[in-house]
């Protein structure tokens, strides 16, 4: 099971073939594990994968499943389980 690799920053076209985008904004997207990368939290598979470059962010629907956050210098990282 291949990790996330956030050691330099996070570019998502570098897991595009595992990830399906679900659904994606000026500064944010959705997208499903459908590879089984390893979260690089607690490098356990997740689910679903929140990217945000935004400086603040307001979840209305906060995930009902456990969770990892990951900071980048450029990005923010939720990923659920």
């Amino acid at each position: 099971m291949e990790t996330l690799d956030v050691s330099d920053g996070f570019d998502v076209h570098e897991y595009r073939h595992g990830l399906k985008l679900h659904r994606q904004d000026g500064e944010s997207m959705y997208l499903v594990n459908r590879a089984d990368f390893a979260c690089p939290a607690c490098e356990r598979p997740f689910d679903r994968l929140f990217v945000s470059s935004a400086r603040e962010v307001t979840f209305a629907n906060p995930p009902d499943a456990p969770f990892c956050l990951v900071r980048t210098p450029d990005r923010l990282l939720l990923l659920t389980h």
